[in-house]
């Protein structure tokens, strides 16, 4: 169950990830060129806030089934355990609150700069949290295959 879980959890942030950027775009070229906020704004917000919150509800399963996360004397030493223990999930966990105040706010707000502006900057702050906690592969000890 733990590799399927590690399996899909992987390949579905590739989702979130082209949502998110896709978004992000999306919504700073809206909010600078004071473009309306139509039907296909409201999907794609809607989607990434759906596979943001799909990708932490499988995050939080593995979380608590995996052997890497560990708390112990030895946790805050060894980086692996302290990334995998506090780090990925702290960092994930402000991403998606970023992408679900975003939301959230935009849906309230009645101007279309307005909702493209709060869903542009909430998004970007998501995506940076989100690109400085993945395990990319070139990271010494954290390091994940891309695929």
């Amino acid at each position: 169950m733990y590799t399927g879980l590690l399996h899909l959890h992987s390949a579905l942030r590739w989702v979130v990830l082209i949502l998110l950027v896709a978004a992000t775009l999306r919504f700073l070229i809206g909010w600078f060129a004071k473009h309306s906020f139509g039907k296909g704004d409201e999907k794609l917000r809607l989607f990434t806030l759906i596979s943001a919150h799909l990708q932490l509800v499988i995050g939080l399963v593995l979380y608590f089934i995996s052997p890497a996360v560990q708390f112990n004397d030895k946790t805050m030493e060894n980086d692996s355990l302290r990334f995998w223990s506090l780090e990925h999930i702290l960092m994930m966990i402000l991403a998606i609150v970023c992408i679900t105040v975003g939301h959230s706010i935009s849906k309230r707000k009645e101007e279309a700069t307005a909702k493209h502006r709060i869903l542009a900057i909430m998004f970007t702050l998501a995506l940076v949290l989100i690109f400085s906690a993945i395990p990319w592969p070139w990271r010494a000890e954290i390091g994940r295959p891309l695929f």
